[in-house]
């Protein structure tokens, strides 16, 4: 029988970039908010002296167990679903700042273009120039709309950028400079100058300087230790919801985390949630926390779930199209690249995870559609992470992968090799789709999520069309050697690693029967709940989702307030 807990204002499913987020904003209001959270609490202290490569990196220390809860994965329905055992295509973290915690601080805002795609491209080419089959909508929502939730994502991390010199690119001014220029940065700013594109510093959530935010967090600057992926930041100078949010919820008083717990349910009827049935993993005691409101702000494969579990909205159908949970899964075409191989040394081990340079050239639709087979496009850039020595050992085409001649090129290019990539758009088809599957369940009885996503001729001939500029840009540069993908792209590989940049399942709009929220991400069928995140997002675009995420939290923040006050639906 599950224990019942005395009524709060707001609780908030996951404490990560979302649920800090919202839980700073409201509990500075006075409403009390309460933060589940299925892993541990964690603190800056956490990460001194963790650059343990093996340890968190490779053996994936800050993520989800995956012998407790995963997921199965299929390319098509005629397949059989099987677990993801192991980390491999994407990563989700666990424990307070989530996923937030462990990313690399790249931090983009998406284009006007993506928040009114379908509008945008029948405008410009056409009905015609969308296949059968590819499900583009609009958001709901414009970028003009949510400019000033941008601006506020901006200073609270304080982001260090420059202008996008790309003609008709929003310019956006960055409450910090950018991150520092290296031979690596200006050889490709150069080589895509003289190729007539348009090269600018990219967007950091590394901090370039010391910065106090509006809410008067300090930070100290980048120190460019190169572990920032899959690692915390114990100097605090990357952005995450440990060092920048939370401390603001926790000072008012009004906040509370409960750690090492998994909500199993939200509970409701007639239309409105009454509360979150959630499991204390270090007891097994079952426990009912009632709300006026109950947020799903945990990673965007999870709120699926949870909604699914919990019979909320109305599961996706494949075979017809309609039915909006589960719905408009995406990820990211990151498979056009080009490594380049040099005569000359360049130090490849210091570095920042927001450390790079890159074009948008060739990304939304800054460039003309009419004459190639996909829409959309992506970014293209060289980044200087800290290339860590195990997951890093570029060899030029033709060597062997083992012997003496693999051990001496690896040694002769361990900091003679480059690497510039595309990080190109997903867009939603209506086979590729998240359900729960029939069979395999996770520790607590619950059905395992079941993903059936592959490319599409679209994602291929993308990726193709960017490795071709990938490989131009580093011929430019200089390379005496350059081994290009993108070419040949197969099926959708789980095992290896992309981005943790998973999207959809739970979108926004402005119609009930293709969207599961409203543009302040509160429910149509259930109106006190709100699932902010990159599980509302209608379609992936060619830049990393946390600042989009991040704007999109502090509208649901604005939306939730007027909801406790006025009720009903916002729109």
């Amino acid at each position: 029988m599950a224990t019942k807990l005395p009524k709060t204002d707001i609780v908030l499913v996951g404490v990560g970039w979302v649920g800090g987020i919202i839980a700073a904003e409201l509990t500075k209001k006075g409403y009390k908010v309460v933060g589940i959270e299925r892993g541990k609490e964690r603190s800056t202290e956490d990460y001194f002296m963790a650059h343990d490569e093996l340890r968190y990196a490779d053996r994936k220390e800050m993520m989800q167990d995956l012998s407790k809860e995963t997921l199965t994965f299929r390319h098509n329905t005629t397949q059989r679903a099987l677990p993801y055992r192991e980390w491999g295509s994407f990563l989700i973290g666990e424990g307070t700042g989530g996923s937030g915690e462990h990313w690399n601080g790249q931090t983009f805002r998406f284009l006007p273009y993506d928040f009114e795609i379908y509008s945008e491209t029948v405008k410009r080419y056409g009905k015609g120039k969308i296949p059968k089959g590819m499900m583009l909508q609009d958001w709901g929502i414009t970028y003009k709309e949510l400019e000033p939730y941008f601006d506020k994502f901006d200073a609270m991390t304080g982001i260090g950028g420059e202008p996008n010199p790309l003609p008709g690119s929003p310019q956006v001014k960055y409450p910090n400079p950018p991150m520092l220029e290296t031979p690596v940065t200006a050889l490709f700013k150069s080589a895509t100058k003289d190729l007539g594109y348009h090269p600018y510093h990219m967007p950091s959530n590394n901090l370039t300087q010391p910065y106090t935010n509006p809410d008067g967090i300090a930070r100290s600057a980048c120190q460019y230790c190169g572990f920032c992926e899959r690692f915390g930041c114990e100097y605090g100078a990357k952005a995450s919801p440990v060092v920048t949010v939370l401390p603001v919820a926790k000072e008012t008083g009004n906040f509370e985390v409960r750690p090492h717990c998994v909500v199993r349910k939200v509970l409701h009827t007639n239309g409105k949630a009454t509360g979150v049935l959630y499991v204390d993993t270090r007891t097994g005691e079952e426990f009912i926390q009632e709300a006026d409101v109950v947020v799903v702000s945990a990673y965007q494969m999870n709120n699926i779930k949870l909604l699914l579990n919990s019979q909320l909205g109305r599961p996706y159908d494949p075979v017809t199209g309609t039915g909006v949970i589960g719905r408009n899964y995406a990820y990211q075409t990151y498979l056009g690249t080009a490594v380049g191989f040099f005569d000359k040394d360049f130090n490849m081990y210091a570095g920042a995870g927001a450390l790079g340079a890159q074009i948008d050239d060739f990304n939304g639709d800054f460039f003309d559609h009419t004459d190639l087979d996909f829409l959309h496009g992506a970014t293209i850039h060289i980044t200087q992470l800290g290339d860590r020595p195990i997951a890093n050992n570029h060899v030029p085409p033709n060597v062997p992968s083992w012997g003496k001649e693999f051990k001496d090129a690896s040694v002769q290019n361990a900091n003679r090799a480059l690497i510039i990539k595309a990080q190109g758009a997903s867009l939603p088809w209506q086979d590729n789709y998240i359900d729960q599957d029939p069979t395999y369940k996770d520790a607590f009885g619950d059905p395992l999520l079941r993903m059936t996503f592959n490319w599409k001729d679209q994602d291929r001939q993308l990726m193709k069309f960017m490795g071709e500029k990938c490989a131009e840009i580093m011929k430019q540069m200089g390379a005496k050697e350059v081994k290009m993908t993108g070419d040949e792209i197969g099926d959708y590989d789980i095992r290896n690693y992309q981005s943790t940049h998973n999207t959809g399942g739970v979108i926004m709009g402005a119609d009930p029967e293709t969207s599961a929220l409203n543009s302040y991400l509160q429910m149509w069928d259930c109106e006190n709940v709100f699932v902010p995140g990159a599980s509302a997002f209608a379609q992936n675009s060619g830049y990393n989702p946390t600042n989009t995420v991040g704007a999109l939290a502090y509208r649901a923040a604005e939306g939730i307030e007027k909801y406790l006050k006025t009720g009903g639906s916002l729109v």
